[in-house]
């Protein structure tokens, strides 16, 4: 695990200096070694100092900064036969050689073909980049729930881990890497081609039950192989449905999940998620921050999410509290519920959509989990990189969400005025024998009962300013180049 980062001068000229320097921006992702690529040969030192002193001259290069979170893991870029490749990331199930030496043996008949395969045919949460004598293939998963993004300019064409990492190279129109593509960068930028992406199913003719029992051996393999290579896990807790579920499925695959719950001070929801941990019979640590400590955070909480957007910078802030609780109790894996409200139509907006028709909330769900990799995923990897703590999250795995968007609305969603929503899934959590009180506690978003949204409006009412204000003036010390 780490960051990666790759360049193609469009000049001809050397690529190397914009590689080194976004793999600068990206240390707080990996510090245990640093690599430098072009096709034919691999740089690897220590430092950075160290690999700037190495001689390295391409206008094609890929760099990577390590963080080995787990045996596995080794530094990287490394060699293939007349290509060399750096891939972020994990497979799943996860392997327990280096997923390198997977992804080379699969490149090696013709990488331009095999890269396209290994999008098509590999699931995962990765992100990988191979270069050539004369262009550059990079290809993300087909969710998106690991980090990247590119950008160019009249002179070079580049992608990276962060938005940071290629800020500096005076790159105004960064974006996110569009899961599921496999992209071609040359002397003429960009070319990308869609090979698996989220698409809507057809509906299912399907009843509760038979969906409910599908789903839960679905989620059980998800969470299985997401846990092949451990033998324990933290989990982001709330005590609600969703982490509920997880923390479960988690157990019965032979995994010891520790629950961690953040929240501010005086916060009922930590004294709810202690009931649902002692019900469940699983250990819960929690963590308690004060208004203060949210004001102390915010410029560290911006520079990570990249965006002065006040919705997830509300969700960012307890976020980074269980990644940094879950990294300072040894934890290397966390297992979150991201997806699930998406997937299963938990957010309340969904019930204006379905006043209007089924298929109105039903195009609106495909569309919030198609853009969840921007919304929620991308935001909070990156969060927990900082930490050095692997993201995980079971309601991403492929087979789940293809089944999950062919399902009729009626079994996520009973009415305009249905205060639970997510019917099936509360369907699995039932099954499973689960509290009724979890099985039916009703959705409150993080921000809200973590108690960090008040303390956000607190804080800026104490500058008399609005929440946008507040957060875009903050965004703005921290990113001055960017406003």
């Amino acid at each position: 695990m780490g960051a990666i980062a790759a360049a193609v001068n469009k000049r001809g000229e050397n690529a190397v200096s914009a590689v080194f320097s976004m793999l600068t921006q990206l240390r707080h992702r990996g510090a245990e070694a640093h690599g430098i690529a072009t096709p034919n040969s691999v740089r690897i030192t220590k430092s950075l100092d160290d690999l700037l002193k190495e001689k390295i001259d391409s206008d094609i290069a890929l760099g990577h900064d390590l963080s080995s979170l787990l045996p596995q893991d080794l530094p990287q870029p490394v060699l293939g036969d007349n290509f060399s490749l750096v891939f972020e990331g994990r497979l799943f199930p996860p392997l327990r050689t280096p997923e390198t030496d997977e992804i080379l043996e699969r490149l090696k008949p013709n990488p331009e073909t095999q890269a396209y395969n290994i999008i098509k045919k590999l699931e995962g949460s990765y992100v990988f980049a191979v270069a050539l004598h004369n262009k550059i293939l990079v290809g993300r998963d087909t969710i998106g729930a690991n980090s990247l993004y590119y950008g160019e300019d009249q002179r070079i064409c580049a992608i990276a881990s962060e938005r940071k990492a290629l800020w500096p190279l005076e790159m105004k129109n960064v974006k996110s890497f569009p899961p599921g593509n496999l992209a071609i960068i040359n002397a003429d930028g960009f070319s990308f081609q869609p090979v698996k992406t989220v698409t809507q199913p057809l509906i299912r003719t399907i009843d509760m039950e038979p969906a409910a029992k599908h789903l839960q051996k679905l989620l059980l393999d998800s969470t299985r192989k997401r846990v092949a290579d451990i033998d324990k896990v933290a989990v982001a807790f709330s005590g609600g449905l969703d982490s509920s579920l997880i923390a479960v499925l988690a157990k019965l695959c032979g995994v010891e999940p520790h629950l961690i719950s953040v929240g501010l001070e005086n916060q009922q929801e930590i004294q709810s998620a202690e009931i649902a941990a002692e019900a469940l019979e699983l250990p819960l640590s929690t963590q308690t921050y004060t208004v203060s400590e949210v004001e102390q955070i915010l410029p560290r909480i911006l520079w990570l999410i990249e965006e002065p957007d006040p919705v997830k910078v509300s969700i960012a802030v307890p976020f980074y509290w269980v990644a940094e609780t879950t990294s300072k109790m040894g934890y290397k894996v966390l297992f979150a519920g991201q997806g699930s409200d998406e997937l299963f139509g938990g957010y309340q907006r969904y019930l204006g959509e379905y006043a209007k028709s089924p298929t109105t909330v039903r195009n609106a769900i495909y569309s919030d989990v198609a853009s969840c990799y921007e919304t929620n995923f991308q935001r909070d990897a990156q969060v927990c990189s900082f930490h050095k703590v692997e993201l995980r999250l079971p309601f991403t795995d492929p087979k789940v969400v293809d089944f999950a968007l062919s399902l009729p609305i009626n079994l996520k969603i009973e009415s305009p005025q249905d205060a639970l929503r997510k019917r099936v899934l509360r369907q699995v959590a039932k099954n499973l024998e689960m509290p009724t009180f979890i099985v039916n506690k009703t959705k409150k978003a993080i921000q809200y009962a973590t108690g960090v949204h008040k303390a956000l409006r607190k804080l800026s009412r104490k500058e008399e300013a609005s929440l946008n204000e507040y957060i875009n003036k903050i965004f703005q010390k921290v990113y001055p180049a960017q406003v």
